[in-house]
């Protein structure tokens, strides 16, 4: 082989292992460049993962917070729609024909004390009353007719009809007001009557009768949930004088007081409104407490279809005519 030729082939055996050794560098750089960018990728991919979970964590967050909401809502709405009423301080009524002492009728009704008759009641716990007449003959003067009535209401609280003490101080107005519009009543007096009751008003008035003058006394009272109307009359008959209003009026005052005496005690308590007791009453929240709770009567919404005032103007007649 000549010189050349030799030389030659070193030639192309350099430029072949330069063109290997650019090749291979490139081929380096090129892996390189790829490690590089995959690196690079992949914090990218992390992080667009992320905000992708981020969201979709986010979205369920605040459903679940909307949902939260929402039933809350819904529940105080439910709350608020239940009405809610004060329960009623007495549950029960006495036993109507016991709530007058009998000294007390003696005096007043002083033939026909031990004589009550007692009203007709679905419910004696939420209504009740008892009538006393008395007819004493005094021979060639006369007689004297005396008729006493206590009529018991008890008002139960209720959600359609509301608290029973709202209701009592209503139907104790409309009873005030009925008494003081008798028909063809004369002189028609009121004042209030102290230490009875929460509330109470005395009315009184002549009332003309074939048989005679009537002397006619209507004392309302309101204690807490209970309404009481007693009605008290009295007359000289067949020539006999007639009584006085004043003292007429003293008595039935009296035994209003002894009514709601039997009220309280009926309920636990020691008789405040009596004119001869000192003992301080619980308070209406502490009586409704300490009281089981009662299922509301039907009764006690219902107006009675008669006021007292109209039978004590229409039971003088019955009783003189039974005289004769």
């Amino acid at each position: 082989m000549s010189e050349g030729t030799m030389q030659r082939r070193a030639q192309r055996d350099g430029q072949f292992d330069q063109r290997e050794q650019r090749a291979e560098r490139v081929n380096r750089a090129g892996g390189l460049n790829r490690l590089l960018a995959a690196a690079v990728a992949v914090p990218v991919m992390l992080i667009a993962a992320g905000c992708s979970s981020d969201s979709g964590s986010g979205d369920d967050d605040a459903k679940d917070v909307g949902a939260s909401i929402g039933a809350g809502s819904g529940t105080d709405s439910a709350a608020s729609a239940a009405p809610t009423v004060q329960a009623a301080a007495y549950k029960t009524l006495p036993e109507a024909c016991a709530v007058v002492s009998k000294k007390t009728l003696t005096e007043l009704v002083p033939k026909g004390a031990a004589k009550g008759k007692e009203g007709t009641s679905s419910d004696t716990a939420a209504r009740a009353s008892c009538s006393w007449s008395s007819l004493a003959n005094n021979g060639v003067k006369g007689s004297q007719f005396r008729w006493l009535n206590v009529s018991l209401l008890r008002f139960e609280s209720d959600a359609t009809t509301g608290d029973g003490e709202s209701q009592a101080k209503t139907y104790y107005a409309k009873q005030v007001k009925d008494a003081q519009a008798v028909s063809g009543a004369k002189n028609v007096k009121s004042a209030p009557v102290a230490s009875t009751g929460d509330e109470a008003t005395s009315v009184r008035y002549d009332l003309k009768k074939s048989e005679g003058a009537f002397k006619q006394q209507t004392v309302v009272v309101r204690v807490e949930n209970v309404v009481l109307t007693l009605d008290y009359n009295g007359a000289g008959l067949a020539g006999d004088k007639a009584p006085s209003a004043e003292t007429l009026t003293k008595s039935a005052e009296k035994a209003a007081k002894e009514t709601v005496a039997a009220v309280q005690s009926a309920n636990g308590e020691g008789g405040s409104g009596s004119s001869d007791t000192s003992t301080t009453s619980p308070s209406p929240s502490e009586s409704a407490s300490s009281t089981p709770k009662a299922t509301p009567s039907k009764s006690s919404s219902a107006t009675p279809k008669a006021t007292a005032s109209k039978a004590a103007a229409a039971a003088p007649k019955a009783s003189a005519s039974a005289k004769s």
